[in-house]
C-alpha cells in the first residue's frame, strides 16, 4: 500500500496513484467517498463484477478510465490483485486528474 495517511491519492509526474478499498458484487459500479483504513485513507469503490479471474479488477480499471476520460491502458493496477485493498496508477496530466479526484472528498 502507498503511504497515504492524509489523502487517498498522490500526484506524480505522469499522473496519480490512488489507494482504493473495493467492494465486488455490488449493485452498481460507483466511486464513493474516502474512508479511513488501517493504512490511511482509501477511496471506497463498488463494482458489480465478482472477484473471480480478475473480473473485479477489470471493472475497477474500466470505471476509473471512464471517470477520468482516458483509455483503459492508462490505468494500471499496481498492487492488490487478489485483495480488496488496491493501488492504481492513472496516467495523464496530474493537475487535471487531481481536479477530478478531489470531487470524491467533497461532502
Amino acid at each position: 500500500m502507498i503511504s497515504n495517511i492524509g489523502f487517498y491519492y498522490r500526484a506524480e509526474l505522469e499522473g496519480l496513484v490512488l489507494a482504493l478499498r473495493v467492494s465486488p458484487k455490488s449493485s452498481r459500479n460507483v466511486i464513493l467517498e474516502p474512508i479511513q483504513t488501517e493504512n490511511g485513507l482509501a477511496l471506497k469503490v463498488a463494482v458489480t463484477a465478482p472477484p473471480d479471474k480478475g473480473r473485479a479488477n477489470d471493472a475497477v480499471i474500466a470505471l476509473f478510465a471512464k471517470t477520468f476520460g482516458i483509455a483503459k491502458r492508462d490505468v494500471t493496477l499496481i498492487s492488490g490483485a487478489a485483495d480488496r485493498r488496491k493501488v492504481l496508477r492513472v496516467h495523464g496530466d496530474p493537475r487535471a486528474l487531481a481536479a477530478i479526484a478531489d470531487q470524491w472528498s467533497q461532502p
